[in-house]
């Protein structure tokens, strides 16, 4: 029985996962990420994570939904795509919250930055989420974990960008390249890959698989008990003098 049995976000629970060089503990990673979710419940103390890519993903999620559902016909209604508030799931060591998760289909779908960090060519059908992005691998284990589903996927969308955070990146990139005066060849250049509503829209969607594997999730139980452990070793470390 650990002092404080908490418990990992799903999307989280890739931090937790590599172990020590010797194999036997949490890695120098699940150690910061355990560190600093200790401070936050323990001391109200929560590290703030923002970028200009985590902006973009919360003001499209409707929009690739929407493309997703479109491009792949899974005939979701438009009430379900543009409901406030997501499914949520716990169990004893996870938590999580689903983008889609009805009796038929569990998916996560991911707002690519622009054109040049969508996953153009990457095969869809036979593609490894594990070598593409072992983050949204964990994530979908623990989804599937936590619904019951026996088969998830990742879905990657392109879409436009917001005028707004469009509009900042125009100005970055004159900055970095010097431009006193607005450079209409610099705008043109990031408008091209932010504005892709001229690509088709079968290009912009891209499906990965994920099945679950129950070996996968044990290992996922037996590091959440090694997060609890570590977590319960900070208050005697943070105490000390």
């Amino acid at each position: 029985m650990y002092f404080v049995d908490i418990k990992i976000r799903s999307s989280q629970v890739g931090k937790i996962m590599a172990s020590s060089k010797d194999g036997t503990g949490l890695g120098e990673t699940a150690k910061k990420y355990i560190q600093e979710l200790f401070l936050e419940k323990e001391m109200g103390i929560k590290k703030d994570i923002w970028s200009r890519y985590f902006d973009k993903g919360r003001l499209v999620e409707k929009a690739s939904i929407e493309l997703a559902n479109e491009v792949l016909k899974w005939e979701l209604t438009p009430e379900y795509i543009h409901k406030d508030d997501q499914e949520y799931f716990e169990n004893d060591w996870i938590t999580g919250h689903t983008d889609i998760c009805t009796e038929t289909l569990l998916a996560d779908v991911k707002s690519s930055w622009d054109a040049t960090t969508f996953p153009f060519f990457k095969d869809g059908v036979n593609e490894s989420v594990y070598k593409l992005n072992k983050d949204y691998y964990y994530q979908l284990q623990c989804y599937m974990w936590l619904s019951g589903h026996e088969k998830s996927y990742l879905v990657y969308c392109l879409v436009d960008t917001p005028e707004e955070i469009l509009t900042d990146e125009i100005r970055r990139e004159m900055w970095r390249a010097k431009s006193i005066d607005d450079d209409l060849e610099i705008e043109e250049m990031v408008r091209r890959k932010h504005n892709v509503e001229n690509i088709p829209k079968e290009f912009r969607v891209k499906k990965f698989t994920v099945v679950r594997d129950d070996d996968v999730i044990d290992k996922i139980k037996y590091k959440v008990m090694q997060c609890r452990a570590y977590y319960d070793s900070l208050f005697e470390i943070i105490g000390n003098q």
